[in-house]
């Protein structure tokens, strides 16, 4: 199990890519792994057969343990038993790790593709327990995993479908017609209720926000926006800039880029919690939400303070791109000072957003929405944007975050083509 973050102690196995017997080139994606910091493609860091997988899909295991073993040499692939001397194994760790020392340990030949019925019930002690705790003898379930192991979701199929409970109905009493289903229950097994089960990286971001709630003490803020004069001006550039630099040109980068000034003049926003005191950074890593089918990843954008506007552009553009593609890398997500999430994305005008720890604030922008607002006395159609900040009040007073939303609305307002660092 790679190290996939600095803090990180442990990892999921979310899904294996290849299975026993499989042919792998170094550097091939072969297993999904998730941790609260990163869901990523792990490569193989070795060519060779895929040996044997230790650990299934849902267990966690300790960065470090062995998640399965590879046969590297020149046979491997190639014939399917080598002499028990010419082969060799290597343990799948990051691609940065040295080859273990001492000889390889020995191999049992791989499993048959149709295990007997005592392999097949082979059980994690997770999957134990919670067979137990429903009263579900394990031996009774065809199991879906690797070599036909009962994992957590044949269990928790099994009590979706009620094969664990369902008794026989008594003799001699005739079973009541079951009354038609209504149209807004209508389903072909008659169920009005699914139990629909959680990705690894779902119960990661549900760990992450729960701990993020008890740690400190969230305050929210709201201020508007009127950016009429940066939508006209992107709408003229978007065209031009994307055939100069290949990339297209959205509302993101402009705020990232006032908003690392900002942080510069309120480092307190830009800072972190400790027992013996609040430590001040005086760089900004501008962490960047990004939705992907699972769920949500903060990929971080390292010194965006020190970034040109087109670079900063790109930056974004590669990270975003690459999170929705799982192909971050763990230094890709980690060492975040302060997250940027554009909400307004999804159509929302307002959201209280839950601070990234251990940040100390986290900001939204929110759709543009054309408006009727008073300007100057008179009443005039305008674009306008709602931004949403959360900060940990521990550290953060509300005078603060108003100064530091309003220096943000201010440069956004007053926008103009000089405004941006090229």
């Amino acid at each position: 199990m790679p190290q996939l973050g600095e803090s990180v102690t442990e990892g999921t196995v979310d899904k294996w890519l290849k299975h026993e017997g499989d042919f792998v080139k170094r550097d091939e994606p072969l297993v999904e792994v998730v941790t609260d910091k990163v869901n990523a493609e792990i490569p193989s860091p070795f060519e060779g057969k895929l040996l044997k997988i230790a650990v299934g899909e849902g267990e966690t295991v300790k960065v470090g343990s062995v998640i399965a073993q590879i046969e590297t040499g020149a046979a491997a692939g190639v014939t399917p038993a080598p002499a028990p001397a010419e082969q060799t194994t290597e343990k799948v760790a990051p691609a940065t790790s040295a080859a273990p020392k001492g000889g390889p340990a020995p191999i049992a030949a791989s499993p048959p593709a149709e295990p007997a019925n005592g392999e097949r019930a082979r059980l994690s002690p997770a999957v134990r327990k919670l067979a137990a705790e429903h009263g579900i003898d394990p031996t009774t379930l065809r199991g879906s995993g690797l070599g036909g192991r009962v994992t957590r979701d044949d269990v928790l199929a099994a009590l979706a479908g009620g094969t664990a409970t369902q008794e026989a109905p008594a003799p001699g009493k005739p079973e009541s017609p079951a009354p038609p289903p209504t149209p807004a229950a209508a389903r072909p097994d008659g169920k009005r209720e699914e139990l629909v089960k959680l990705s690894v990286m779902r119960k990661s971001i549900a760990e992450h926000m729960v701990r993020s709630l008890a740690t400190s003490p969230h305050a929210w803020t709201l201020q508007e926006v009127d950016v009429t004069t940066l939508v006209r001006y992107r709408e003229a550039e978007k065209d031009s800039f994307k055939s100069r630099h290949g990339v297209a040109l959205t509302y993101l980068p402009f705020v990232a880029q006032i908003v690392c000034q900002a942080l510069k003049e309120f480092p307190w926003l830009n800072s972190t919690w400790s027992d013996d005191g609040v430590i001040l950074k005086h760089y900004v890593n501008l962490g960047i939400a990004v939705s992907i089918p699972d769920g949500l990843i903060v990929p971080v954008v390292k010194d965006a303070d020190q970034l040109g506007f087109t670079d900063l552009v790109r930056v974004l553009n590669d990270l975003v791109e690459r999170a929705r593609n799982k192909q971050l890398k763990p230094d890709d997500v980690q060492g975040g000072t302060f997250t940027l999430n554009n909400t307004g994305a999804t159509g929302s005008i307002a959201s209280q957003p839950i601070i990234n720890q251990p940040q100390a604030a986290i900001l939204t922008t929110e759709s543009i929405v054309k408006r009727a607002v008073v300007v100057d006395d008179a009443i005039a159609i305008r674009h306008m944007m709602n931004m949403c900040l959360s900060f940990d009040h521990r550290i953060i007073d509300g005078m603060m975050a108003g100064q530091f939303l309003n220096t943000v609305k201010k440069r956004l307002e007053e926008w103009t083509a000089g405004s941006i660092r090229l």
